[in-house]
């Protein structure tokens, strides 16, 4: 189902939940992995990264994080380790799009990440943002140790806005739920202004009613037939109720659209709702930004329903 993942590692602990998960999925699909770690710019300047690779210095890097990884390397016959300088989200795509992968894997890159966490992704230009902008797979990001059993993705949550890019969201988690028959838990949150434009409780819950049954009329065709398919929307900080929610599912997974004002996932950066679920949420959550397709033997339209059409590929620009 997944045949190529690119896991961006880094040889140190900062990224082991991350890279620990990425093996963990990998050997569970019988991927394809490919690791990538790249070398930032050196310390005395631009010009002196292309002495980097004359000067041996990338093969020093590459050993150790073969000897970082290597247990999990002699576990996993399919990893290929890759180390190269240059600016970390143009090398990452550049993997991505060599491999045509089905998911890319990520985690927290810098002590500071983990130290300001959420905080971070107001940054623009964050290598997890700009990877999630311009991927054209989806993106896991892994900000705590999963548990192998969690890996079966029995509990989704798909978070919409009701946004073009929310939609391929539902799309991505219809396959994802029909591949693994498991239950799928369609949520939206009411952004509830504050002060003197505060709505009454009766106000909030007709706008509650109207999501929950706006949901069922656009994603129930959909997303026929398969296991379980909830609809539940909440008043709130949207990032704070789709924590709160997925915890009370108990989910496995949550998948979101990275941004919702944009419609050029080239133009738009990762939106903070996105970025506070997850580096916060005690399981991956997976960003996508256009329509994709699970490379499981079956095909699927733009809705995420099952098709015996191959869908066109996409074209390189």
């Amino acid at each position: 189902m997944f045949k190529d993942i690119i896991l961006a590692v880094t040889p140190s602990e900062v990224c082991q939940c991350a890279a620990d998960a990425g093996f963990a999925f990998a050997k569970k699909h019988e991927s394809n992995l490919a690791m990538i770690h790249v070398c930032g710019l050196p310390s005395h300047g631009w010009g002196s990264i292309e002495h980097m690779m004359p000067s041996g210095e990338v093969d020093k890097i590459k050993a150790g994080v073969e000897k970082h990884y290597a247990k999990h390397l002699a576990e996993h016959e399919n990893c290929q380790v890759t180390v190269v300088p240059g600016i970390p989200h143009s090398e990452i795509l550049r993997l991505a799009r060599k491999k045509n992968a089905d998911l890319i894997v990520m985690g927290c890159c810098t002590k500071d990440d983990l130290h300001r966490r959420a905080k971070m992704w107001g940054v623009a230009g964050s290598n997890i943002e700009r990877v999630t902008q311009k991927a054209r797979c989806p993106v896991m990001i892994v900000a705590r140790e999963v548990p192998e059993e969690r890996m079966q993705f029995d509990s989704i949550v798909v978070a919409t806005d009701f946004s073009f890019q929310a939609e391929c969201a539902i799309g991505y988690g219809g396959q994802l739920a029909r591949q693994y028959k498991a239950a799928l838990h369609i949520f939206t949150v009411l952004d509830i202004p504050q002060g003197h434009d505060a709505p009454s409780q009766e106000e909030i819950e007709e706008g509650i009613a109207a999501a929950k049954a706006r949901m069922e009329k656009e994603f129930g065709p959909r997303l026929e037939g398969i296991r379980e398919v909830s609809y539940e929307c909440w008043e709130g900080v949207p990032s704070m109720e789709i924590l709160k929610y997925a915890r009370m599912q108990k989910a496995d997974l949550i998948l979101m659209a990275h941004h919702s004002k944009e419609k050029d996932p080239e133009e738009a950066y990762l939106g903070s709702t996105v970025a506070q679920v997850a580096l916060n949420a005690s399981c991956p959550t997976i960003s996508i930004n256009r329509h994709f397709d699970l490379r499981c033997g079956l095909f699927y339209d733009q809705s995420g329903a099952v098709t015996s059409e191959e869908p066109a590929k996409e074209t390189a620009s």
